[in-house]
């Protein structure tokens, strides 16, 4: 079935109607698609769920990295015998995973990946913790990148991804060091620290390059354990933004299949820009389950 299953975020876009413009999008390019958008949170694993039950193997998430991650939970919860095809029309302030593709970060334009044949495999990420369990697309992290995600819900809409840059400055005041300890695929790194990256895209808080060696499709996270004293932090912010700081003397990266994360247990968890609990917690990766429209 040559079709979209359109899954629209109300509460992306900036107080835009987004399900007028994604409808107005496919139609210019004569896409044959039904949209559902979603009242809740909660309800995109049940409309996910609906478009298979209807045959649908082709989705496109409509908003930003946390719709496209309610998604993708809402996929892996379903049985496929081939793996479904996910597309991104970006519309919150955080579209990021996009920009590892080069899609463009307005709906109009990004609507023409939509178009051909083009797909990628992508790998996917399993967090286990007190939290249950989680895929996620894009990153996970902990530390000062998750308190930033609740302070930048502090700031409008209006201001789009710098919203993230402001939360920032907010949640280092927030944010004390924490003794860490990753186990990589048998490589240890122990530090006191105020983040730890899980990457498997290149960018993400609000358009930061903080995964430039990463790379969608080779199985392997890109892990990184950011160091230092608050005073440290308008350095590595600059550099992180240009995607120039894992050659710092307070960056350690390391590449694996599998990390278990061991942090203090009051250290918020993220996963593509969605807070979902706290304290230590394991990552795989998992291969072969996802397409990626290109």
């Amino acid at each position: 079935m040559n079709r979209w299953w359109v899954v629209v975020n109300p509460t992306a876009g900036r107080g835009e109607d987004l399900a007028a413009r994604v409808e107005r999008a496919m139609n210019a390019r004569d896409l044959d698609h039904v949209i559902r958008v979603s009242p809740s949170a909660t309800a995109v694993d049940g409309i996910v769920a609906e478009g298979r039950s209807l045959g649908y193997d082709r989705f496109v998430a409509v908003g930003g990295d946390g719709t496209a991650n309610l998604v993708v939970n809402g996929l892996q919860a379903l049985a496929w015998t081939k793996p479904p095809t996910l597309a991104i029309l970006p519309g919150g302030s955080g579209s990021d995973y996009i920009r590892t593709f080069g899609i463009p970060g307005r709906v109009e334009e990004a609507a023409d990946h939509l178009l051909g044949e083009g797909r990628q495999p992508v790998d996917l990420g399993l967090l286990v913790g007190d939290f249950g369990r989680r895929y996620f697309l894009n990153a996970a992290n902990a530390g000062i990148a998750a308190r930033t995600v609740v302070e930048a819900r502090r700031f409008p809409n209006l201001l789009g991804s710098r919203r993230y840059l402001a939360g920032f400055w907010v949640a280092l005041a927030r944010t004390h060091p924490g003794d860490l300890r990753i186990d990589c695929d048998g490589r240890v790194i122990e530090a006191t620290a105020m983040n730890v990256v899980v990457a498997i895209g290149q960018y993400f808080g609000g358009g930061m390059n903080v995964a430039p060696e990463a790379s969608v499709g080779d199985g392997l996270f890109d892990v990184q354990v950011i160091s230092g004293a608050r005073k440290d932090a308008p350095v590595i912010i600059r550099r992180i933004t240009r995607g120039r700081h894992l050659n710092h003397r307070l960056v350690r990266r390391t590449v694996g299949t599998s990390v278990s994360v061991t942090i203090p247990d009051d250290w918020l968890v993220e996963a593509d820009g969605e807070i979902i609990g706290s304290g230590s917690f394991a990552a795989e990766t998992i291969r072969g389950r996802l397409l990626f429209k290109t």
